[in-house]
C-alpha cells in the first residue's frame, strides 16, 4: 500500500471574508505561513457548497446524459446530471433529487462512485459522483426556472466517442466517465 504523504499544513496568520454571495460562494482572503517559514501575503479560498454528479444507466444499459448552455465558456455540451447539495441533504439524496428533476429518471440501484475536489489549491468543496444502474423514466422533467436542459438517452459507445473526441469538457464529468469506461 502506498504511504500517505506527510501532512504539512500552512499556518493562517490572517483570514478575512471579502465576498459572500448567499449559499453559492464565499471568497476568503488569507495571509499564510508555509512550514518553511516563508509567507504568502495574499491567498484566496473559494468556498462553494458541495456538488454531485450522476452516471445513470437505464435498464437496457444506455446512459442518461443532458446538454445545456454554459455561459462561462459560451458553449453547449453534453454533461452528466449535476447539481448542488442543498442544506440538510446527503450527497445521495441530492443526486437522486437532481436526476429526477433534470431528467425525470429515477429508481435503480445507487452506489458512491467517485469523490473529487474541483481545485484543491483554492476551493474548499467536494464533488460526489454516484453510479445509478437500472434507472427508468418515472416522471416528466422538472427544470428550475433558471435551467434549459435537454435529456438524451445514449448508447455507451456514443458517450465513449464523445469523451474520446474531447466533447465532454467538464472535468468533473469526464473524470468519472473515464473511470466508468475503465471499469465496466
Amino acid at each position: 500500500m502506498i504511504q500517505q504523504p506527510e501532512h504539512r499544513p500552512w499556518k493562517v496568520l490572517k483570514s478575512e471574508n471579502i465576498l459572500n454571495i448567499g449559499p453559492w460562494l464565499n471568497v476568503r482572503q488569507e495571509t499564510v505561513e508555509l512550514p518553511n517559514g516563508r509567507q504568502i501575503p495574499t491567498w484566496f479560498i473559494l468556498e462553494y457548497p458541495d456538488w454531485i454528479n450522476v452516471i445513470a444507466e437505464t435498464k437496457d444499459g444506455r446512459l442518461v446524459m443532458i446538454d445545456q448552455y454554459r455561459h462561462g465558456l459560451g458553449v453547449t455540451k453534453y454533461e452528466l446530471v449535476a447539481g448542488v447539495i442543498d442544506n440538510g441533504e446527503t450527497p445521495l439524496q441530492a443526486a437522486q433529487r437532481e436526476l429526477l428533476e433534470e431528467t425525470g429518471f429515477g429508481g435503480g440501484e445507487w452506489e458512491a462512485f467517485m469523490t473529487l475536489c474541483p481545485n484543491t489549491s483554492c476551493q474548499s468543496n467536494l464533488s460526489y459522483t454516484f453510479l445509478a444502474r437500472g434507472v427508468e423514466q418515472v416522471t416528466a422533467q422538472h427544470e428550475e426556472e433558471t435551467e434549459d436542459i435537454r435529456v438524451h438517452v445514449m448508447d455507451r459507445k456514443d458517450v465513449r466517442e464523445l469523451l474520446e473526441a474531447g466533447e465532454i469538457i467538464q472535468a468533473l464529468h469526464s473524470a468519472p466517465l473515464w473511470k466508468y469506461f475503465a471499469t465496466i
